[in-house]
């Protein structure tokens, strides 16, 4: 997917489904599911502060570049 194909989403779409992804994938996620909560919302709050960076997270092995289409 070309940069400006990836800015067809919003950044605070793509900070939200990482923040999820990353704090769904946490160790401790079932021992602590309140810190997950509150991880999913500090990593989506900086990535929406740093959409440069956000950006550069998609189309690694943390998110797909295709995440948003549908599957066929």
């Amino acid at each position: 997917m070309k940069e400006k194909d990836k800015i067809n989403h919003p950044i605070n779409k793509w900070a939200k489904a990482i923040a999820e992804r990353l704090s769904d994938e946490w160790d401790g996620r079932a021992e602590f599911p309140e810190d997950a909560e509150l991880l999913k919302e500090v990593i989506e709050k900086a990535l929406i502060a740093v959409p440069n960076e956000c950006m550069r997270v998609v189309g690694t092995g943390i998110i797909e570049e295709d995440y948003f289409e549908p599957l066929s």
